[in-house]
């Protein structure tokens, strides 16, 4: 594993500024404790006047997917986040694309006020452009999905539906995990995909069916206190349970990619994933995790 995606990818340079996108707000306050998250029920909007929800997405050359993308996003975010009396966010990580990625954002900005644009000036991967975009994101909560337009986002409510019926006091520490139990690609992706989920859930015993499904929807604290390296984005429903949470799947539809081409095979998914899967493995393995931890009473008596 590449433990320098910590700081050093996600250190790769970005800038909203060149999209020419209308003025973001105020920069996102420290983040809150999980207990205030807990305390919140997830439902009540952001204490500090800030979004309840951002959702990120990285991409690289997906011009021809990202503004319909977009606009399917604010198509299924607005009921919700209006029934929630709640504002919501979405950030698009341009991690380095050399096609027309920029102008095709600013087309849709217009249309989609919410946007945010971000772009690494050097090409840094998925997982670099995931912590750029939760890092600079100002919601409580972080929904993710894939640049190529394959993730529904009309599924985001139903990660929300699975996140309430998560018991309080757990939903800091949940991940909401989407299952593409009707994969719409080709027969050698979902062959390689059927075989690495399966080495993957035997080392890990991390009970998830579909880890690569990019539609996932966490909390963002608790995203930001996991650590952080290069394909981590591939073991999040592991890393959340190292930390002492839990992970939940739920169905969700998956697309033919629109247009473009995909950027992962068989040898930059196999060969790395390997070693990715025991370093990993080894993470969960050095965990030690204290339980409940109480603080002295200063007004008892000493022994």
């Amino acid at each position: 594993m590449n433990e320098a995606v910590t700081d050093g990818a996600a250190k790769a340079d970005y800038t909203a500024a060149a999209m020419s996108l209308p003025p973001s707000p105020p920069s996102r306050p420290a983040p809150r404790p999980a207990a205030s998250l807990a305390a919140s029920q997830a439902v009540a909007p952001a204490g500090d006047g800030g979004p309840l929800l951002s959702v990120v997405i990285p991409a690289h050359d997906e011009a021809s997917n990202l503004p319909t993308l977009v606009e399917e996003v604010a198509a299924a975010l607005r009921p919700l986040a209006a029934s929630l009396n709640a504002s919501w966010e979405v950030i698009v990580v341009d991690d380095a694309s050399g096609d027309h990625t920029p102008a095709a954002l600013r087309g849709v900005a217009t249309a989609v006020p919410e946007l945010r644009v971000l772009r690494h000036r050097r090409q840094s991967g998925q997982s670099a452009g995931l912590l750029t975009g939760i890092r600079a994101a100002r919601g409580v909560w972080i929904a993710t999905l894939d640049g190529d337009g394959q993730n529904d986002p009309a599924d985001i409510p139903a990660l929300w539906r699975a996140l309430q019926a998560v018991p309080v006091g757990a939903r800091p520490l949940a991940l909401i995990a989407g299952h593409r139990t009707a994969r719409r690609d080709s027969a050698i992706r979902r062959l390689s995909s059927r075989m690495a989920n399966g080495v993957r859930r035997r080392i890990l015993q991390d009970d998830t069916p579909d880890t690569g499904c990019g539609l996932k929807l966490f909390a963002r604290d608790a995203f930001m206190a996991l650590p952080h390296f290069d394909h981590m984005h591939r073991f999040l429903p592991a890393l959340v349970q190292r930390a002492g949470g839990q992970s939940h799947s739920v169905p969700v539809n998956h697309r033919p990619r629109g247009g473009g081409r995909s950027h992962y095979g068989i040898a930059n998914r196999l060969w790395v994933g390997i070693v990715d899967l025991m370093g990993v493995a080894w993470l969960l393995r050095r965990q030690r995790l204290p339980g409940p931890i109480e603080e002295m009473n200063r007004s008892e008596n000493r022994p």
